[in-house]
């Protein structure tokens, strides 16, 4: 059951028209094949849920927490969880502070992961 729902392209597409600032500063620095002319996706919808970011050629999907997801650390293991034995993504989870903070060490993170999965 890889097809998204109505639902989740809707959502999807509400998220896209209102990023939240880590989310908008992480797609400055992927959008347009910056990353090694790899294609990313925002708000991509897969199944019954939304990655935040995704690179369908690597399988992978980048996921920005917020405060909330503090309360949802179960919800949020079983959606990766999912995501990985379903759909046979790889999931990278950070901290919104982190991307804010400091976006060359995300970015780098995520450079060191794509180079090893090519």
């Amino acid at each position: 059951m890889l097809k998204p729902t109505e639902h989740t392209r809707t959502a999807a597409r509400r998220s896209r028209r209102e990023p939240t600032m880590a989310e908008d500063a992480v797609w400055r620095l992927l959008r347009g094949r910056r990353l090694g002319e790899l294609k990313f996706r925002r708000q991509m919808p897969i199944g019954p849920y939304v990655a935040d970011f995704c690179c369908p050629a690597l399988k992978l999907i980048i996921e920005l927490d917020g405060g909330v997801h503090v309360l949802r650390i179960d919800s949020d293991a079983a959606r990766d969880a999912w995501l990985i034995a379903k759909a046979g993504f790889t999931v990278l989870r950070f901290d919104n502070e982190a991307v804010l903070n400091n976006p060359a060490v995300v970015l780098e993170a995520i450079r060191t992961h794509a180079a090893r999965a090519r």
